[in-house]
């Protein structure tokens, strides 16, 4: 199964989340799910904050098209992006 699903008019993304690390990046494909670090820690919601935020960054889109869909208090995550192309999105990520 793929990481990265066009849903509509955006995409869906299946992560594998860590929290707590030295810097926010994109760490590669860990089984199914694409790998993200994330340099804020897993205490009241900040690491989801910061997932959201570097993802609006990368992919350039607001915020708020940015959604975690299931897995908010988990590492395993999928998050809808609306408004973007799967073929930019995947390029943006990769």
């Amino acid at each position: 199964m793929d990481w990265l699903v066009a849903d509509g008019d955006g995409v869906v993304l299946r992560l594998h989340v860590q929290p707590g690390a030295k810097k926010t990046e994109v760490a590669g494909q860990h089984g199914d799910a694409l790998k993200i670090r994330l340099a804020a820690p897993p205490v009241d919601g900040k690491a989801n904050a910061c997932l959201v935020a570097y993802l609006a960054d990368l992919l350039g889109v607001a915020k708020s098209a940015v959604s975690v869909v299931s897995g908010e208090s988990a590492r395993a995550k999928r998050v809808r992006i609306a408004g973007i192309d799967a073929g930019l999105a995947r390029n943006a990520l990769s």
